[in-house]
């Protein structure tokens, strides 16, 4: 079955070369995306729990430096994906807001329980009607840990990009397998 015969919501868009994440430096990652506006928008689905919940992970965020952070990942509640890995998982992500300066940039630490804090930072900026999304995610130990954020990252913003667009959301295991692959080779020491 060619890809085009199968229903929208099963289908990994095609990719080009500028929408995937970069490493800037040792350690740290950097995505960009152009999202359909307005600022307050996106900025809404970024620290409102009900909206974050459709495309990362639900959760309380309280929006001041120091406010806690915490959210619930439910991957398999992202999308119709029938694709569902056998050691799949759910987990918890908590962590402190570095800096919040509303609808424009947010930060915050980021613990899964791995033992390290790393931070990611979402920075917005208007682009005409639409939203230049920079998300950084800094102070990741190794290659495998930068792989797989990468990898998250990339499969969670996809969605969000097609939320925004009054899409269905693309495959959430079946895009994260394939950018997997992608980013183990774009990564590659």
């Amino acid at each position: 079955m060619s890809d085009d015969s199968k229903p929208e919501s099963s289908r990994t868009p095609a990719l080009d070369a500028g929408e995937f994440g970069v490493e800037t430096e040792p350690g740290s990652l950097r995505l960009e995306r152009v999202l359909p506006g307005p600022m307050e928008r996106v900025w809404a689905y970024l620290t409102e729990s009900d909206k974050r919940a459709l495309w990362l992970a639900p959760g309380a965020m309280e929006l001041r430096v120091g406010g806690s952070v915490d959210m619930k990942f439910r991957h398999s509640e992202l999308s119709r994906d029938p694709t569902l890995p056998k050691d799949q998982k759910n987990c918890e992500v908590s962590g402190k807001v570095t800096r919040c300066d509303p609808p424009r940039l947010l930060s915050y630490t980021w613990n899964d329980g791995s033992g390290d804090r790393s931070e990611v930072t979402f920075e917005l900026s208007p682009r005409g009607s639409n939203v230049l999304l920079v998300l950084t995610h800094r102070r990741l130990d190794d290659r495998a840990h930068l792989v797989g954020v990468a990898t998250g990252w990339h499969t969670h913003v996809g969605i969000l990009l097609d939320r925004l667009n009054d899409r269905e959301p693309r495959p959430f295991w079946q895009t994260k397998l394939q950018m997997e692959a992608e980013y183990q080779k774009r990564l590659a020491k």
